[in-house]
């Protein structure tokens, strides 16, 4: 129509899901739904740590999305594997360390969920606990079934951070499905929430105009919960 001007959506790279069995990428529509529900252009990435493709994944994207999946390697974070460690996918490691720190470098908005938020904290120097069960006694169900946009247990948001100020709220109640965490915060990360029991459950990297993480699921539960979709549209505003 003319006259009529068509704002360019901000397109938001998301790091592939891998089924190292099948030998295929994959992807839950959740996150494609969240992002597309948020104003902004999804496009999952292909799964590579060739300096030329991330360069060109840089500038194609305006921000990028880490997803969860298989564990993060110790190796990450200096560490031996231990027997309660799972799956890992060291393909997704070495492209995803190569690209956290390239978004970073050029400040391109990065929102991490559940393993996005284990690696990017092991990435800049955090630790994880490899299994929560294992090693951190807790009543809080981390690991809940299904439905998965229902709440398992409550955080509370620290005052002062961003996800505080984009909320407005002391308490959230949110989904969990993890068996690992932040053990160790990264020295370059500053918490944002934490779970009933301790564990870190969001964080932010500050001076950057949006490097943000959370342990739950808001690809499962933007439907039904406005929290969720206030931080995809956060993410997908930064990435404008």
């Amino acid at each position: 129509m003319k006259g009529t001007v068509t704002l360019k959506k901000p397109v938001i790279g998301i790091l592939p899901l891998m089924d190292i069995q099948k030998e295929s990428y994959w992807m839950l529509p959740g996150y494609m739904k969240g992002v597309e529900g948020a104003g902004a252009l999804p496009v999952m990435l292909p799964l590579t740590s060739d300096a030329g493709d991330l360069a060109q994944m840089l500038a194609l994207c305006d921000g990028f999305l880490f997803t969860g999946g298989q564990d993060v390697s110790p190796s990450v974070y200096g560490a031996e594997k231990l027997p309660c460690c799972g799956e890992v996918c060291p393909e997704r490691d070495a492209m995803e360390a190569a690209l956290l720190s390239m978004a970073i470098a050029a400040d391109k908005p990065v929102l991490g969920i559940c393993r996005g938020i284990q690696f990017m904290n092991a990435a800049l120097g955090g630790t994880l606990y490899q299994d929560l069960p294992a090693q951190w006694v807790s009543p809080v169900r981390h690991a809940m079934k299904p439905p998965y946009d229902a709440t398992a247990h409550s955080v509370t948001i620290l005052p002062g951070t961003p996800l505080a100020v984009l909320l407005g709220c002391e308490t959230l109640g949110v989904n969990s499905y993890h068996h690992q965490a932040v053990r160790d915060l990264s020295p370059q990360l500053q918490p944002m929430a934490l779970s009933e029991d301790g564990l870190i459950e969001a964080v932010y990297l500050p001076g950057k105009r949006f490097i943000w993480a959370v342990q739950w699921h808001p690809e499962f539960s933007y439907r039904t919960d406005a929290a969720s979709r206030a931080i995809l549209a956060a993410f997908a505003d930064a990435c404008r």
